[in-house]
């Protein structure tokens, strides 16, 4: 008979699980320290090690003024990643990993939860002689979806979802021009895919905004990163905007749809190099193809304007 293999427990692990648990259980209350160590029957130097740990990693959020204790991002970007794992993950990576070996650069798929805009998946190009982007993001990360970043999540989709997006209260100062976000609205929607270029200022932009929540910086800040960025879609590469003939590239974007006609993921490939009108195209065909693969797949349509 098979002698069964013995079972450890983590005494400390145990403790994590049961505040996440109880939080989880109410996740519309906010807790202090003193009713979680009550309601648990934790002593409090042990409680508020916890709830540091979590805290720093994203897991719960620390309210500054009451001192009290909610569900953080991290939790959102898990629940998210694992309900990909089940649904559209594996037939995302599986796409996403085909495009990178294709263009021969790092493939990103991400998507908006709650107010943060998460990185779901990451593909490097196989090839050995291609390092893995610098630039691109990491699974897990987020960034606040509020203007000035965050247009790739719904520009292609309806015109409200876009009006609600640049309704809300930008997270830096942005001086919005109307006629040239009309103008790649309009391109982006007919081309399907968008080019964006590598400029200094918005690797940086994306750089600093990583991990950060939206409207939680302090003024100095905002200001110093809204002179990185003056419009939505002021990056973005338009048809008739090659020249020169050849222009440093970071990104490209496509969207992938739901059953409802809405975004649910944004597929993005990061040359991170400079390309020329037709590679541009190239990539961006290649892209759209994918996410149309990808949408076909979910049994996802596109967007009725």
């Amino acid at each position: 008979m098979a002698r069964s293999t013995p079972v450890r427990r983590s005494p400390p692990t145990r403790r994590v699980v049961q505040v996440l648990d109880h939080l989880v259980a109410h996740p519309h209350t906010r807790y202090g320290l003193s009713q979680l160590t009550r309601e648990l029957e934790l002593s409090k130097p042990t409680c508020l090690g916890i709830l540091t740990d979590l805290v720093d990693a994203g897991y719960l959020m620390r309210d500054p003024t009451d001192a009290t204790y909610g569900l953080g991002p991290a939790l959102v970007v898990a629940g998210r990643a694992a309900q990909q794992g089940f649904a559209a993950g594996p037939v995302a990576h599986r796409h996403l990993a085909a495009l990178a070996s294709e263009l021969g650069c790092t493939c990103t798929a991400s998507a908006v939860v709650g107010d943060r805009i998460a990185v779901l998946d990451v593909a490097e190009a196989a090839t050995a002689d291609v390092r893995p982007s610098a630039g691109a993001a990491r699974v897990g990360e987020v960034y606040p979806f509020a203007p000035p970043v965050g247009l790739m999540y719904v520009l292609w989709d309806t015109d409200e979802r876009l009006r609600r997006w640049l309704s809300r209260e930008p997270t830096l100062p942005v001086d919005l021009d109307h006629d040239r976000l009309r103008r790649v609205v309009d391109e982006c929607r007919t081309s399907g895919y968008l080019v964006e270029a590598l400029t200094r200022g918005g690797r940086r932009l994306y750089a600093l905004m990583a991990g950060v929540v939206a409207h939680d910086l302090a003024p100095e800040m905002r200001e110093v990163l809204g002179e990185l960025v003056s419009s939505p879609g002021d990056r973005v590469i338009l048809d008739d905007e090659w020249e020169p003939a050849v222009r440093p590239v970071n990104l490209l974007a496509a969207p992938v749809h739901d059953a409802d006609g809405h975004q649910c993921l944004v597929v993005t490939a990061h040359p991170e190099r400079e390309l020329d009108r037709a590679q541009a195209f190239d990539h961006g065909r290649a892209l759209v193809a994918t996410a149309e693969a990808i949408t076909a797949e979910l049994g996802g349509a596109g967007p009725t304007r």
